[in-house]
């Protein structure tokens, strides 16, 4: 019982300190930068494929088939579907005026699962002269590990009669991990603009009388590669075009009869009539009400996307007013701010 008054008096202690909390918690979207800045001058884009094994790594390719269990396709598969998805998914968008997959470039030094050396500018130069495009966006490799894992376990059957009787089985688990790593080789700057690695797995299910039955009973771990392959590709595309994010912000809502009210304001979506009531008190002669009132207008500046505002009311909150929150607050108003600087730039593309 002791234990029990105890564990009441804890959590009624704990909604009277959330219940008295000077702030509350505002979340709002924004629109971040690619991870991967595509120069300006870059237009039109030629997609090759290293990854097929070269003559001299053939036969070591073939043993890793045989005991991986993949099928002798399935690398040639996975990768078509992703270089297909990476180029369609450019294509939704703007930003490119031409996007073409190089299916008859020549010899390119293809190898094993991991990343071939970098090819050289003279190369680089011939391939976009011929092809007459900007940049080279190259799958440097692509590679499918399969093991297999067996056990005994039970399945229906039909008897003579046709009831399902249980007999035993073979249980094959097949986990499949798919690794492949991007380049983009920038011709007018020469450099690599980019180096991604993709590593992605996925595991199928089967039984069977015996071991063979059971293997064939997973065959849509195929299907299943290249969907996931398809999907490699389209999120590689991803990294290179801003997205759409949630950020979190803390307001005050306590200090006057003001702020109690205009945080009912803001809880019903009027920031700008909860705003005016934050004016009222940019002048308090108390100090911590005025920094706190400061503070707000730079949430508000913020909502309203006028981020240089934000900024000075925070500046002003922190260094007039000593508000400690308010230089934590002008720090990711900075930040946000040179995002934005960054967007700008590739929206201008």
């Amino acid at each position: 019982m002791k234990n029990l008054n105890l564990l009441a008096s804890c959590f009624g202690l704990l909604v009277l300190i959330c219940s008295c909390s000077a702030t509350n918690q505002l979340t709002m979207g924004a629109l971040e930068p690619a991870p991967v800045h595509i120069p300006k001058h870059v237009s039109r884009i030629g997609i090759i494929n290293r990854s097929l094994p070269s003559e001299g790594n053939r036969t070591l390719d073939k043993i890793d088939k045989i005991l991986s269990a993949e099928g002798l396709e399935l690398d040639k598969k996975g990768a078509e579907a992703a270089i297909t998805a990476l180029q369609e998914e450019l294509q939704r968008h703007d930003s490119f005026e031409v996007v073409k997959i190089l299916v008859d470039a020549p010899e390119v030094g293809k190898g094993l699962g991991v990343f071939p050396a970098t090819l050289s500018w003279e190369k680089i130069n011939s391939l976009c002269e011929t092809y007459e495009v900007d940049a080279i966006f190259s799958l440097a490799f692509y590679d499918t590990d399969t093991k297999a894992s067996y056990s005994m376990s039970t399945m229906q059957l039909p008897n003579s009669i046709g009831m399902d009787v249980p007999i035993p089985a073979h249980e094959v688990r097949l986990r499949t991990v798919i690794r492949n790593g991007w380049r983009i080789y920038d011709l007018q700057h020469k450099r690599i603009v980019d180096q991604f690695v993709f590593n992605e797995g996925l595991t199928s299910m089967g039984k069977g009388i015996n071991p063979i039955k059971a293997v064939e009973a997973v065959a849509n771990r195929n299907e299943g590669v290249v969907e996931l392959s398809k999907n490699m590709g389209s999120g590689y595309a991803l990294r290179l075009l801003p997205f759409r994010t949630r950020i979190s912000r803390d307001y005050y809502v306590r200090g006057t009869d003001n702020f109690v009210v205009a945080k009912r304001r803001a809880q019903t979506g009027d920031w700008d009539g909860a705003a005016l009531l934050w004016e009222k008190e940019l002048n308090n002669p108390n100090r911590k009400i005025a920094g706190r009132a400061h503070y707000n207008m730079a949430i508000i500046n913020e909502i309203n996307g006028n981020l240089t505002e934000a900024m000075d009311w925070a500046s002003k909150s922190y260094a007039d007013y000593r508000d400690r929150n308010a230089l934590r607050y002008l720090n990711l108003l900075k930040y946000r701010f040179a995002q934005n600087e960054a967007l700008e730039q590739q929206v201008s593309r």
